[in-house]
């Protein structure tokens, strides 16, 4: 299995950052640049386990199940629904948002994942760069607005 990770501070405590991180079909309200559009699937709600979110990501539509969302612990995590957006398998993705004593927060976007050997460094730092450090900072700025 091949692990990718990203992690940045907020300069907002965890209570604010979790309140619009948490809804797990707000991709399009903090990254409206990259998600043009979004909605839960069978009529969930957004903070049911089991929950499918799809979303417009530029031409392609992804589909993700919600696997665990807990907010004593500020963290969800979520796997690809088929087909899979990317050839990867086994891909389940966590987002943790954690209080720091000065008001801030660290917030924390991994997965846990399967490919072909040759491509795992591809795919880790894939998901690390191309994914999860722009949608942080896309939450960023949409906290600072």
């Amino acid at each position: 299995m091949a692990r990718s990770y990203y992690s940045t501070v907020f300069e907002h405590d965890a209570a604010a950052v979790w309140a619009v991180a948490r809804d797990f079909n707000g991709l399009a309200t903090w990254w409206p640049a990259a998600v043009s559009e979004s909605h839960i699937e069978d009529g969930k709600a957004a903070d049911q386990v089991g929950a499918v979110r799809a979303f417009r990501l530029g031409e392609s539509t992804i589909r993700e199940r919600l696997l665990a969302l807990s907010d004593l612990d500020r963290s969800y995590s979520y796997e690809f629904c088929d087909p899979a957006p990317f050839p990867v398998v086994d891909y389940v993705a966590t987002l943790r948002v954690t209080p720091v004593s000065d008001g801030r927060s660290f917030v924390e976007y991994s997965v846990v994942f399967d490919c072909v050997g040759a491509e795992r460094g591809h795919w880790t730092s894939f998901f690390a760069a191309e994914v999860f450090e722009p949608a942080l900072g896309a939450l960023k700025d949409h906290l600072s607005r």
